[in-house]
């Protein structure tokens, strides 16, 4: 945090074990001797007129998400390292830039241009890279370097715990060199394989992968402009030209997307990030601008151009493999394509929950036989369940309540009847008709065995209505006997 010239140094605070402390220093409150968790009272004592902040750890954590997504431009390999931190791993990216040195000049000139004034290093491992960037230097560190590099760093360097390190620091062990000096076995027995584990990790001797904070796009492709385009026109013709370019790794890997992504990166630094699924396996350029063209009409007030985008990126975050089927002369192969883009193009738009159909479960209770699953997903299914319909449920009616309803029901017909008349909804109901019972046992293993099994009956009433009700309880057995309407029939 840089410190501006009229204004007096600036910290932040948080509470720890009930105090107030600083948690983050400007560059004036570090020149006056303040340091991290130096309490509040203390630091006024100091220097009265410093003005203290208190801490937002979820503005924060959003911020650092902020730079984690415009350093997407550089590789997608981005992690979050702690509070204050980014790994990159940019292994085959960094030739793309001219080299280390230079990908890292810009990653540090951009920052800065942006207003954040940060330490960078490359290294041959994550903890090496660690090491120089907060208690170095920074800068680029080559393989046979490493040990020469960090043997003067003092052992807080190497990511150890705060009573490892105050262990460590008490033996006289201050600088990771002295760690270098010492026998290993000694070393571990005392302070435990935490110490070797990180001075190899640091050294590269041992792996350390890092994660990811978001999937890695199977295949991507990109354009970096040299004007940056803002209009909704550029951005739509721009990503279908990039999806050309997608074409044929798609057609190599005889693969289609099923979710793709359109990447916006701002000049400001900030990044959009739009995303579009498919129903069937895609890689025709037109069609994947068209769903873009569908998000971009729903998204058109939250996407700000601001100044203009200078990297637009595509990427595909699932595939699966392309069936090439000739079309039958019939047409069917042309409907079901049809179908296909009208709930592409329509759950672009509104959302992929918006069309929704159902599949069935194995469970014979009524409310968990089917299960309502999104248009786009069952469509990607629907070629390997046509070999295999389901049963027909025709006396299933075409209207199931999602819960059932507690109704008044009279019956006369005991034990075994349907009632004669019943209300439901503020409404009496004369049974003229009726069909049943239809006894259904409920699943133990999900009610328990002491589940009161069900009694469904189809009952038309004088006005002709139909529907589907059912008697919790049998006469005789249970204590209590409840009646619940389900559905209505045609």
């Amino acid at each position: 945090m840089r410190a501006r010239p009229e204004a007096p140094p600036i910290v932040c605070s948080g509470r720890f074990a009930n105090a107030m402390r600083l948690t983050a220093l400007d560059e004036a409150a570090e020149a006056i001797n303040l340091r991290k968790s130096m309490g509040v009272g203390e630091a006024r004592a100091i220097y009265q007129t410093i003005e203290v902040i208190e801490e937002d750890p979820a503005a924060d954590r959003r911020f650092l998400e902020g730079i984690a997504d415009w350093c997407d431009r550089y590789t997608p390999l981005v992690a979050l390292d702690g509070k204050d931190g980014l790994f990159l791993d940019i292994t085959g990216c960094a030739h793309l830039f001219g080299g280390e040195k230079a990908l890292l000049r810009d990653i540090l000139s951009r920052l800065l241009q942006i207003g954040l004034d940060v330490r960078g290093a490359i290294a041959s491992s994550p903890g090496l890279s660690w090491a120089v960037s907060r208690f170095g230097q920074g800068g680029v560190i080559e393989a046979d370097e490493a040990e020469q590099v960090i043997a003067p760093l003092p052992v807080g360097s190497l990511r150890l715990a705060e009573d490892t390190v105050a262990a460590l620091t008490k033996m006289g062990l201050k600088y990771v060199g002295d760690l270098l000096e010492t026998p290993r076995a000694p070393l571990a027995r005392r302070f435990g394989t935490s110490v070797l584990l990180r001075l190899d990790q640091a050294l590269g001797m041992d792996e350390e992968p890092i994660s990811p904070r978001r999937p890695v796009a199977s295949l991507s492709a990109e354009r970096r402009l040299i004007e940056p385009i803002g209009a909704e026109e550029d951005i739509l013709d721009l990503a279908g030209q990039i999806a050309i370019s997608l074409k044929p790794s798609l057609e190599a890997r005889g693969v289609g997307g099923r979710l793709f992504e359109l990447v916006l990166f701002r000049v400001d630094g900030r990044v959009f990030r739009i995303a579009a699924g498919t129903a069937r396996p895609l890689r025709e350029p037109r069609r994947i601008a068209a769903l873009f063209a569908e998000r971009l009409q729903t998204v058109h007030d939250d996407l700000d151009a601001g100044y203009g985008f200078e990297i637009l990126r595509l990427n595909v975050l699932r595939h699966e493999t392309f069936d090439t089927t000739q079309s039958d002369f019939e047409g069917h192969q042309q409907k079901d394509a049809s179908l296909t883009v009208f709930v592409d193009r329509v759950s672009a738009r509104l959302g992929a929950d918006c069309l929704q159909t159902f599949q069935l479960r194995e469970s014979h209770v009524p409310e968990r036989a089917v299960l309502a699953v999104s248009a786009i997903d069952a469509l990607s299914g629907l070629k390997a369940r046509q070999g295999n319909p389901p049963p027909s449920r025709s006396e299933r009616p075409v209207r199931l309540l999602e819960r059932p309803e507690p109704m008044d029901a009279f019956a006369i017909e005991v034990p075994d009847g349907a009632p004669a008349n019943f209300h439901w909804r503020r409404m009496r109901h004369r049974v003229v008709r009726s069909e049943g019972p239809e006894r259904l046992a409920m699943e133990w293993w999900i009610d328990g065995s002491d589940a009161a099994e069900r009694d469904y009956f189809r009952v038309e009433d004088d006005q002709g209505h139909r529907f589907w009700i059912y008697r919790e309880g049998l006469y005789g057995r249970d204590a209590t006997q409840r009646w619940f309407m389900h559905g209505m029939l045609a």
